[in-house]
């Protein structure tokens, strides 16, 4: 659902880098079906103190514990929770 509307998946080999961009604002979200703790642990703490959200895929907070996790910069990720459950809804094509 998300590739034909997205502007591009970017991946830097290390879910820690791609968290990092996504607190930097280089990338808008980030989503992993599965995860390690050493994956997850500094990139989580960059993303929420920039602003960011890190939930699981049901929306309920990220553990650290591995599993499931979706990053954004917090102004999309309902829409982005949306869009990766079953229950989603498309968002309007602009032309």
């Amino acid at each position: 659902r998300l590739m034909p509307i997205i502007s591009g998946v970017r991946r830097a080999g290390s879910a820690a880098l791609d968290l990092s961009d996504v607190a930097r604002g280089r990338f808008d979200g980030f989503w992993e079906l599965f995860l390690h703790p050493w994956d997850l642990a500094a990139g989580v703490l960059l993303v929420r103190e920039a602003g960011g959200r890190v939930t699981d895929l049901e929306g309920r907070n990220a553990r650290l514990a591995g599993g499931p996790i979706v990053a954004s910069n917090g102004i999309l990720h309902d829409w982005f929770l949306d869009m990766l459950n079953d229950d989603a809804v498309p968002a309007p094509n602009p032309a």
